[in-house]
C-alpha cells in the first residue's frame, strides 16, 4: 500500500544501533508504507550507509539516551499521523502485511493496534518462557499516543483512544546468541534501576535478590520455560539476570547522588 494505491499514508520507524545484520531485511518488510525514517544512534557499523541505499528511506541520527526518547523522537519526524513501528529484530510476514493493509483502509479503525510476536532465540522458536503472552503496539495513530517519558526500557505507548490486535503474528528474531542476549539484557537492567531511581524508589539488597530468585522461578516455572528446554534454563537465567542488574544500577545512581 503506497500512496498511489491508497489515500491512507503510514510512516514506517525503525530505531538502531550496529545493526547491518538486520537493516535490509526490516526496511523490505515496510515496502508497502509511504515513508520510512531509520533513527540511528551514531551506529558504528554500515547500518547507516545500507539504510542509505534505499531512495525511499530517510536516515536521521540522534545519540541515544534511553529507548522512550528516541520512540519519541521518531514520532515527531513521521510525515503522516499512520505510524508502523518496527524493531530491527523484527519481520512482518506476507499474512500479517495483508491484515495491516486490509485494516487501516476500513471506514472505522481502531486508534492502536496490538501485534502478538512469536519469539526466536539463536534461531529456534521459543514457545514458552514468559513469551507466550508477548504483544507490542506497533501500529497506531501518532495523534492518539505516545510513549510514557518515565519509562526508560521497556517503553510503554500511553493510548488516548480505542485499541485493536492483529490475528497474525509480527516474528521476533530476538538474539543470535547468548552473549548478545546477556549483554542486552544487562543494558535494560541498567537503564530500569535509573527509572525507578528517578522515581524515588531505595535500594535493598533484600528485594534485590529476592525479586531476582522470584523472576528465574516465574519465567522458568509459572511461565512455563522448563518446557523449552535448554533454551528456556537460558532466557529465563538471564531474565533474572536484568532484575539483579536492575537494583545494582538503582543501588549506583543512589550513591552518586547522595
Amino acid at each position: 500500500m503506497t500512496s498511489q494505491s491508497s489515500s491512507i499514508k503510514i510512516s514506517g520507524l525503525i530505531i538502531t544501533y550496529n545493526e547491518e545484520k538486520n537493516i535490509r531485511e526490516v526496511i523490505e518488510c515496510l515496502d508497502f508504507v509511504d515513508e520510512i525514517i531509520v533513527l540511528d544512534s551514531y551506529s558504528t557499523d554500515n547500518t547507516v550507509a545500507i539504510a542509505n541505499t534505499y531512495p525511499n528511506v530517510k536516515v536521521v541520527q540522534n545519540k541515544f539516551v534511553d529507548f522512550t526518547t528516541q520512540r519519541n523522537l521518531a514520532l515527531e519526524l513521521a510525515s503522516y499521523n499512520w505510524v508502523l513501528f518496527l524493531d530491527a529484530d523484527e519481520r512482518i510476514t506476507p499474512p500479517l502485511r495483508a491484515e495491516i493493509i486490509a485494516e487501516v483502509q476500513k471506514p472505522e479503525t481502531k486508534d492502536a493496534y496490538y501485534f502478538l510476536r512469536k519469539f526466536y532465540f539463536a534461531g529456534r522458536v521459543i514457545h514458552f518462557s514468559g513469551t507466550q503472552t508477548d504483544k507490542n503496539f506497533r501500529l497506531f495513530k501518532k495523534d492518539k499516543a505516545h510513549y510514557i517519558p518515565e519509562k526508560l526500557v521497556h517503553e510503554t505507548l500511553k493510548v488516548d483512544g480505542t485499541i485493536g490486535i492483529f490475528q497474525n503474528k509480527l516474528l521476533h528474531y530476538s538474539y543470535d546468541n547468548y552473549a548478545i542476549y546477556k549483554q542486552k539484557m544487562i543494558s535494560y537492567g541498567v537503564l530500569k534501576g535509573k527509572e525507578l531511581f528517578l522515581k524515588g524508589k531505595k535500594y535493598s539488597v533484600f528485594t534485590q535478590y529476592l525479586k531476582t530468585i522470584f523472576k528465574f522461578i516465574k519465567a522458568f516455572f509459572i511461565r512455563l520455560g522448563i518446557l523449552d528446554g535448554k533454551d528456556g534454563l537460558i532466557i529465563s537465567y538471564l531474565q533474572a539476570l536484568s532484575v539483579y542488574h536492575t537494583y545494582k544500577s538503582l543501588k549506583a545512581n543512589q550513591k552518586q547522588n547522595i
